[in-house]
C-alpha cells in the first residue's frame, strides 16, 4: 500500500485525545516467565473482574496513542473476525505483543493480540486482530457496529514476544495455543517464516531458528484459526515447522486435508515430549488459565527449564 494511500487511511489526529485513565474490561493478561523478570501472583479470588488497564497496568507498553482505521474485515469462523487496520507510520510491534484497542463513544478499552506479523506492517502498512464474539463492548463493537472506515486508536503494549538478533544462538520453538490464544502465537510464527526467508535471501546473514512446532487446540476443527496458513508454512519450510491439532469436541468428519494434522483430545505429556529439549527449547503458551497451569507443570516436570516457558493468560 502506497505510504499517501496508507496516511490516508488513518484516524484524524483528534484519537489522540481519547482518555488513557478510563475503565476497561479487555480480554488479556499478559505474564512473563524469563530471565530475571519477576512474576507477581495476582488474587483472583474477587469476584469483580479486572479491567484490562488494571490488569497491564504493570506490563510494558508504549507512551504514544496511534490513530488508525479499519480497511478491511473478514469472517475468520462463525465467532471470530479478523479485522485489518491500516496504521499511523511511526506504529511498531514486535511479534507477540497486544494492543490496548480504543474506539470513540465506547468507554470500555480492549486488548487484544495482533495476529499478524511485522512483516506485513512493513510490506503493506496494515495490523490484524482476530477478536472473538463477546458481550465485552470492544468486541461486541467489533462485531456489531464496526465496518470498513471505522476509526479506532491503539497503543502496542506487552513483554509476550519474540524479537531474536541475527546474533542470538538458534532455539527450537514450541507454541502451545488454546482457543483464540493462538493470535499471538500466529504472529510469532509468521515472523518466524518472515526470518526464515530473510534467512535464505541473505545466505545465512540473518537469524536462523532451529525449528519451530506448534500444538493448537480448539473445540472442533472449524474453531482452529488460520489452519490453512498454518499448514501452508509447514509445508514451505518442512525441515523447520511442523503442528498438531488437537480436537476436544469433534462431532464431525474431519476434512481430509486436516486428517493427518488433527488429534482427538487435549494437548498431552507424549505429544509435547517429542519437542521437549531443555537445552534447545523456547516454550510460548497463550490459552485458558487452566491449560496454561497444567501445561507450564508438564514442561517443567519434562525438564524445561522455568525461565524458558513464556506465557499469557487469558481470564
Amino acid at each position: 500500500m502506497p505510504v499517501a494511500m496508507r496516511v490516508s487511511c488513518l484516524l484524524s489526529a483528534t484519537a489522540r485525545s481519547f482518555s488513557l485513565s478510563c475503565p476497561a474490561a479487555g480480554l488479556l493478561c499478559c505474564r512473563l516467565l524469563g530471565p530475571g523478570s519477576a512474576v507477581s501472583r495476582r488474587n483472583m479470588s474477587s469476584k469483580r473482574q479486572m479491567d484490562h488497564l488494571e490488569r497491564t497496568s504493570n506490563n510494558y507498553r508504549q507512551n504514544t496513542l496511534y490513530p488508525a482505521q479499519v480497511c478491511g474485515i473478514i469472517n475468520e469462523s462463525e465467532a471470530v473476525k479478523r479485522l485489518r487496520i491500516a496504521v499511523h507510520p511511526d506504529f511498531t510491534f514486535k511479534a507477540g505483543q497486544w494492543v490496548d484497542f480504543f474506539i470513540p463513544d465506547v468507554e470500555k478499552v480492549g486488548g487484544f493480540s495482533m495476529c499478524s506479523s511485522p512483516g506485513l506492517l512493513q510490506r503493506e502498512g496494515v495490523v490484524e486482530l482476530a477478536v472473538k464474539y463477546a458481550k465485552h463492548p470492544p468486541a461486541h463493537w467489533v462485531h456489531t457496529t464496526c465496518t470498513v472506515g471505522s476509526k479506532v486508536a491503539m497503543r502496542v503494549g506487552g513483554e509476550f514476544f519474540f524479537d531474536p538478533s541475527p546474533s542470538e544462538p538458534s532455539v527450537d520453538l514450541l507454541l502451545v495455543a488454546g482457543g483464540v490464544g493462538i493470535n499471538p502465537l500466529y504472529s510469532i510464527m509468521l515472523h518466524t517464516a518472515d526470518l526464515l526467508r530473510l534467512n535464505q535471501a541473505s545466505g545465512g546473514r540473518d537469524y536462523n531458528i532451529g525449528s519451530a512446532h506448534l500444538c493448537y487446540s480448539a473445540r472442533n476443527t472449524q474453531e482452529l484459526l488460520f489452519k490453512s496458513s498454518i499448514i501452508e508454512a509447514c509445508r514451505e519450510f518442512p525441515d523447520k515447522f511442523s503442528c498438531d491439532f488437537h480436537v476436544t469436541q469433534q462431532s464431525t468428519d474431519v476434512d481430509l486435508q486436516l486428517l493427518p494434522f488433527v488429534n482427538p483430545g487435549r494437548i498431552t505429556e507424549v505429544v509435547l515430549r517429542k519437542h521437549v529439549d531443555p537445552q534447545k527449547t523456547l516454550c510460548y503458551l497463550c490459552g485458558p488459565p487452566p491449560m496454561i497451569e497444567s501445561i507450564s507443570k508438564t514442561l517443567m516436570d519434562l525438564g524445561l527449564p522455568k525461565d524458558r516457558i513464556l506465557f499469557e493468560k487469558w481470564w
